[in-house]
């Protein structure tokens, strides 16, 4: 997949595919490469920009709200995932944390309860050009824990669903010795039992981060933070398996 570039204007497309919008039709070529320029049949020019990280979060289709990138950052600087692990993960939704965790080369085990979201993560996943490294599987995690805990171990678990106190009582059988827990909350409530299920799992390290940002503003006047946006997006509890 590659980005086409005009102005504020992006598209995702594949070698071969074709676009067509009011500046004009192409077709992208099977050879192209990144810093090429292609050109619609009106006459408009596009560049050609490798996907990144940040491009799936603006382009795959979403099912949801998606986690946000400040909040991926956490995860996979506060889990050191790398292209050895194993991650086993819940709450797909849009797919952008396994997306991600798999575009570090990751082998990523993904359930979403959602049938038709599972449908769309795995179409995203091919956009993203992950669908080797990720697996979504349609179904309720915590029905299937036993069967997992023999698939297992997993070297990091990645949790965002309203059921994850109960996923993370069974972590210390999921991870493998030294292996990382990161779930992720909207709520207070709900992260407060995420806490209270790795201390009763005998998990290590616990800590909890509330995910705040603000961006900067500058113009004549002065710089300062900006007034518009939301700063928190929600809880991230971190634990590490014994």
């Amino acid at each position: 997949m590659i980005v086409l570039v005009h102005g504020d204007r992006e598209y995702v497309r594949a070698p071969g595919e074709e676009l067509q919008t009011d500046l004009g039709v192409l077709t992208v070529p099977e050879n192209v490469e990144p810093g090429d320029t292609l050109e619609t049949h009106l006459g408009t020019e596009f560049t050609v920009r490798r996907l990144r990280g940040p491009d799936l979060f603006n382009h795959l289709e979403r099912t949801g709200a998606p986690m946000m990138p400040r909040d991926i950052g956490l995860v996979i600087g506060h889990t050191g995932v790398e292209s050895t692990d194993r991650v086993l993960d819940a709450g797909t939704g849009t797919g952008i944390l396994s997306s991600y965790l798999g575009r570090l080369g990751a082998t990523v085990t993904t359930y979403e309860q959602n049938a038709e979201f599972a449908e769309t993560a795995r179409e995203n996943m091919r956009i993203a050009g992950v669908e080797e490294n990720v697996t979504v599987r349609s179904g309720n995690i915590v029905e299937n824990v036993d069967a997992l805990i023999t698939e297992g171990p997993f070297d990091v678990l990645t949790l965002d669903t309203g059921d994850a106190p109960d996923v993370v009582a069974h972590a210390s059988e999921l991870l493998s010795a030294g292996g990382y827990l990161a779930v992720y909350s909207p709520f207070v409530e709900n992260t407060r039992e995420v806490v209270t299920a790795a201390r009763d799992a005998g998990l290590s390290d616990i800590q909890t981060l509330e995910t705040l940002q603000r961006k900067m503003q500058f113009d004549d006047r002065g710089s300062r933070p900006s007034t518009r946006g939301v700063g928190h997006t929600g809880y991230l509890t971190f634990a590490r398996n014994e």
